[in-house]
């Protein structure tokens, strides 16, 4: 019972600590990608989304870059969700330069910003209709580093058994038990590179 009560308290203070972030908040609209361009349904224009995935392609111009991505349901903090379900590609364009050296293929990024129309391209021999999306923000995730903790209760061994965390088959000494706790921990997108004007 304590063991469950424990368990418990871990998990709500790890919800508690998730948090979208800043450049991210507001109210959006409900729809996916896939359902912005349905058929028989117009793309409607301005509305704000906040949609994101995994970076397909990259596309500097000369004052915008464009991105395709591949959407996913996000989490409680906006990062996308990898799993097999895809909620359809879209294609935003922010101004400024963003290097796909930078923003490579795979990379999850959350993109908020309005719907401006429908742009058709091509997967493979099928031809696409993407819904664009006029950026304010493109947020760039860090890949995610995993540190693993161990929380539990200290414990006792006796003579005879062997500790592998502590060393030693003989004699008396603590240990830890208990489930374990991936924490991810975050950091900041890096900025847009800036375009120099000429002299």
């Amino acid at each position: 019972m304590r063991n469950s009560m424990f368990l418990a308290l871990i998990a709500t203070g790890l919800v508690s600590c998730a948090s979208v972030p800043t450049s991210l908040q507001g109210q959006f609209a409900s729809d996916t990608p896939a359902q912005a361009v349905r058929s028989g349904a117009a793309v409607p224009i301005a509305q704000s989304v906040r949609w994101g995935g995994e970076i397909i392609k990259v596309d500097p111009g000369q004052n915008t870059t464009c991105f395709e991505v591949l959407g996913r349901q996000l989490d409680a903090t906006a990062r996308p969700i990898k799993r097999d379900a895809s909620e359809g590609r879209f294609v935003a364009c922010k101004e400024g330069f963003y290097d796909p050296e930078v923003y490579t293929r795979g990379r999850e990024v959350t993109v908020v910003g309005a719907l401006n129309g429908t742009k058709v391209g091509r997967v493979g021999e099928f031809d696409y209709t993407y819904p664009k999306v006029d950026a304010n923000t493109v947020y760039l995730w860090p890949p995610k580093r995993e540190r693993t903790e161990f929380y539990g209760y200290p414990g006792f061994y006796g003579p005879g058994f062997y500790d592998p965390f502590w060393g030693g088959p003989f004699g008396w000494g603590p240990y830890f038990g208990g489930p374990r706790v991936i924490v991810v921990h975050p950091t900041a997108p890096p900025p847009p590179m800036r375009r120099a004007s000429g002299g």
